[in-house]
């Protein structure tokens, strides 16, 4: 993120459509799947909600950091070491997440739905198992307690600075809390649909995501590794962060409505052989 851009309307694009890409981040994929299916047990009509409570304790330290490092910005200046460390340990990350997920799409019995898999999602499991409204978004609060988050929203604040100080900083923080509440808000209805719908629909779907979410993680981790070593690479991507960010949000999309598209068929062939 180095090279964002330097106009006021592209930033907060890019920075809305980074929330966009944020919010579909497997650990929160795994933490919202977790808290769903628990309360589609306990409190089913909360469990549609959870995405989005998640989502806002979340958010609440983005915009946090957003407004202190735009406040601070004039007497601060990130470190040049800041960026490295973190695509570096976006990479290890992204590396481990996909090849876990696609262990896990590859080890599932075929009558069981494939549960994705996160770091933060293993370490903090027990914690979503709660049917309090404030204590999931508590959850989300946890979850951005991690490098890449604080770092990511440190970087935008500090550009914002150049229009006018910690109200652009906090308008960033904003814009990409929305993008990510978008995201984790539909994440979750989708998966309390999922727990309400047949289990063919489950198990069809959940194979699909798993197995995006292992080939996206693995994409951008080579890709992210590819830039440090190649120079026209890295020229090539610079200033397309818009549109990669814009196409990680559409492939997961699409992932979607293509799970529930597969998933139909099996419920549609059993209703054909029962009539």
């Amino acid at each position: 993120m180095e090279n964002l851009p330097h106009d006021w309307l592209a930033l907060a694009t890019l920075v809305f459509v980074l929330g966009l890409k944020h919010g579909l981040d497997a650990d929160h994929l795994v933490a919202i799947d977790g808290l769903t299916r628990f309360n589609s047990r306990v409190k089913p009509r909360l469990a549609r909600w959870c995405g989005v409570l998640f989502s806002l304790g979340h958010g609440a330290v983005v915009v946090s950091v957003a407004l202190a490092v735009g406040l601070a910005a004039e007497r601060w200046m990130v470190p040049g070491w800041l960026e490295d460390v973190g695509t570096w340990i976006s990479i290890a990350f992204l590396a481990a997440l996909g090849l876990l997920n696609l262990a896990a799409v590859l080890g599932t019995p075929a009558d069981r739905v494939v549960e994705p898999v996160g770091i933060r999602g293993r370490v903090f499991a027990r914690l979503t198992r709660t049917s309090h409204p404030v204590a999931i978004a508590f959850v989300g609060t946890l979850f951005a307690i991690s490098f890449d988050t604080l770092s990511q929203a440190a970087l935008f604040a500090i550009t914002a600075n150049q229009f006018g100080g910690w109200g652009h900083a906090l308008a960033l923080g904003l814009l990409f809390m929305l993008g990510m509440t978008l995201a984790d808000g539909a994440n979750g209805l989708w998966i309390a649909a999922l727990l309400r719908s047949a289990d063919a629909r489950a198990l069809v779907a959940s194979r699909v995501l798993g197995l995006v979410i292992a080939g996206l993680s693995l994409a951008v981790a080579a890709f992210a590794l590819a830039q440090r070593y190649s120079a026209p690479l890295a020229a090539w991507a610079e200033g397309r962060e818009l549109a990669f960010g814009a196409g990680v949000f559409v492939v997961v999309a699409a992932a979607f409505v293509l799970g529930r598209t597969l998933a139909r068929r099996p419920a549609m062939s059993v209703r054909a052989r029962a009539s």
